[in-house]
C-alpha cells in the first residue's frame, strides 16, 4: 500500500512536470512551423530553452520533428502519432521504453497542423521506487517475523494452563488420583476453567468417599442378618435333634432374617442410586393420605395411633408420600415400647409424628437423617439406619423439609413440612 501510493504521488509529480513544459513549449511551436524549412521527416534544432532532464520535439503535420531540448534519444513514439491523427484538442500520457530505459510521455497538440512531445527519464523514480520496494518488504518481513514471535509467546502463554489441564486429567485417568490440583491463574477465562476442574476433582472426590463409606455402612449392616442367617443354618444341619418347636422358631427366625435383609438390600439399592419408579405428580390431601397411612400401620402392628388433620392439598408422588408417613409411624411403633398412642397430626402442610418412648440423644439429632446412622439405644434392634434418611431424600425432592427433636411430654418428635399446592393439578384418590 505504502509502495503504491509513493509511486502514484511520483508519476503524479512527473506529470505535471511534464505537463507544465508541454504548455510552455507549445506557446513557441507556432514559430518553429514558421522558420521550418526542411525537407519531411529532418528536422533542424531549435534551441528553445527547457528543462535539461526532458526530451522535447515537436512534429509538424507534414511529419517533421523538431528537437527542443535534451539529447534527441527520443524520437517520434506511437502515443504522439495518435495525438497528431486526433481531429481536436488531446492530450495523451503514457508509459514507454525506448532501449531499455523507461521514459513518461506527454503527446499535447498544438497549433495545427503539431505536437509536443515531451519525454522524462523515469530511471532515478524507478531507482527510488526500487529501494524503497526493497525497504518495505525488508520492514514487512521483520514486522511478520516480530508478529509470529508475539504470537508464538501469547499462544503458548494462554494454552500453557490448558495443557496442565490436558496433564492433570491424563494422570486422573492412569492413576485415578483425584487429590490433583491446577493453579487457578492466568487470564480470566483460563482461571474460571481451572477453578471449575479442581471444582470438579473435589466433586469426584466426595462422590467416591460417599461410595465407598456406602459400601462400608451397607457390609455393616448386612452383617447382623447374614450372621444370624449363617447361625441357623448351622442349628438346621442338626435338624434331627432339634424338637419340633426349636425346629419352628429356626426356620420363623430364617424367614424373619430373610426378609430383614431382603428389606436392606431394597433400601440400599433405592439410597445409593437415588431413583425409585416413575410416579407422576398429582393433587393430593395430605390429611386423607396420612389418616389411610396410620390406619394401616395401625392394624399391622396392633399399636394404637391418634390421628388429627385439616384440610392441607399438597402436589406430590402419592406413593412416595406414603413411604414417609410409613417410615415415620413405624420408627415411632419400633422404639416406643409404651404402648400409648402415637400421635400424628396435619396442619398447613406440617406432618407432625410423635411418640412418648425414650426419645432422641441429644447429641444424635443433627445425624439421625444422615444414612445409615443407628443410636447406640437402636443398635441391638432390627433396621438398616436407612428410614428416616429416605424420608428426608423424598421430602426434599418435594421441596419440603424436616426436622427431630424431643417433645415437651417426652418422646421423639419428627415434623416434616411440604409446600401447599398453589395452582390446579391433576387429582389423584387417596
Amino acid at each position: 500500500s505504502t509502495y503504491r501510493t509513493t509511486r502514484g504521488e511520483l508519476l503524479e509529480e512527473v506529470d505535471r512536470s511534464l505537463e507544465q513544459a508541454a504548455a510552455a513549449l507549445a506557446g513557441r511551436a507556432r514559430s518553429v512551423i514558421e522558420r521550418q524549412t526542411g525537407p519531411p521527416g529532418a528536422g533542424r534544432r531549435e534551441p528553445l530553452q527547457a528543462s535539461s532532464d526532458l526530451e522535447a520535439l515537436i512534429v509538424l503535420g507534414n511529419g517533421v520533428s523538431v528537437p527542443l531540448s535534451g539529447d534527441a534519444r527520443v524520437g517520434v513514439l506511437p502515443v504522439t502519432e495518435r495525438a497528431l491523427g486526433s481531429a481536436g484538442p488531446v492530450e495523451i500520457l503514457d508509459t514507454v521504453d525506448v532501449a531499455g530505459v523507461p521514459y513518461r510521455v506527454l503527446a499535447a497538440r498544438g497549433p495545427r497542423p503539431a505536437v509536443v512531445q515531451v519525454a522524462r527519464d523515469l530511471s532515478e523514480v524507478e531507482r527510488v521506487l526500487g529501494a524503497l520496494r526493497t525497504r518495505t518488504l525488508v520492514i514487512g518481513a521483520l514486522v511478520a517475523s516480530v508478529a509470529a514471535a508475539v504470537g508464538s509467546l501469547l499462544a503458548r502463554q494462554f494454552t500453557r494452563p490448558i495443557e496442565r489441564l490436558a496433564a492433570a486429567a491424563e494422570e486422573v485417568r492412569s492413576t485415578g488420583r483425584l487429590d490433583l490440583s491446577v493453579p487457578e491463574s492466568g487470564g480470566s477465562e483460563t482461571s474460571r476453567l481451572g477453578a471449575s476442574f479442581n471444582e470438579m476433582l473435589a466433586a469426584l472426590a466426595a462422590s467416591r468417599a460417599a461410595q465407598q463409606q456406602l459400601v462400608q455402612d451397607a457390609g455393616h449392616e448386612l452383617r447382623t442378618p447374614l450372621t444370624s442367617i449363617r447361625t441357623n443354618v448351622y442349628a438346621l444341619r442338626q435338624l434331627d435333634a432339634l424338637a419340633p418347636v426349636d425346629r419352628d422358631q429356626v426356620l420363623a427366625d430364617l424367614e424373619s432374617e430373610t426378609e430383614e435383609l431382603s428389606s436392606i438390600v431394597d433400601e440400599i439399592v433405592e439410597v445409593a442410586t437415588e431413583t425409585r419408579a416413575p410416579e407422576p405428580e398429582v393433587t393430593l390431601d395430605l390429611g386423607a393420605l396420612v389418616e389411610r397411612v396410620a390406619e394401616r400401620v395401625a392394624a399391622r402392628s396392633g399399636r394404637p395411633v391418634s390421628f388429627t388433620a385439616d384440610e392441607s392439598v399438597v402436589v406430590g408422588r402419592r406413593r412416595e408420600l406414603e413411604r414417609v408417613v410409613t417410615n415415620l409411624i413405624g420408627n415411632s411403633v419400633k422404639f416406643d415400647l409404651s404402648g400409648t398412642p402415637i400421635d400424628v397430626s396435619v396442619r398447613a402442610g406440617v406432618v407432625v409424628v410423635a411418640d412418648h418412648g425414650p426419645g432422641f440423644d441429644p447429641s444424635d439429632l443433627p445425624r439421625v437423617f444422615d444414612r445409615f446412622f443407628r443410636a447406640d439405644s437402636a443398635r441391638a434392634s432390627s433396621g438398616s439406619g436407612l428410614g428416616l434418611a429416605i424420608v428426608r431424600q423424598i421430602v426434599e425432592e418435594h421441596g419440603g423439609s424436616v426436622a427431630a427433636a424431643n417433645s415437651a411430654e417426652g418422646g421423639a418428635m419428627v415434623r416434616v413440612e411440604l409446600p401447599l399446592a398453589t395452582h390446579p393439578w391433576p387429582s389423584a384418590p387417596i
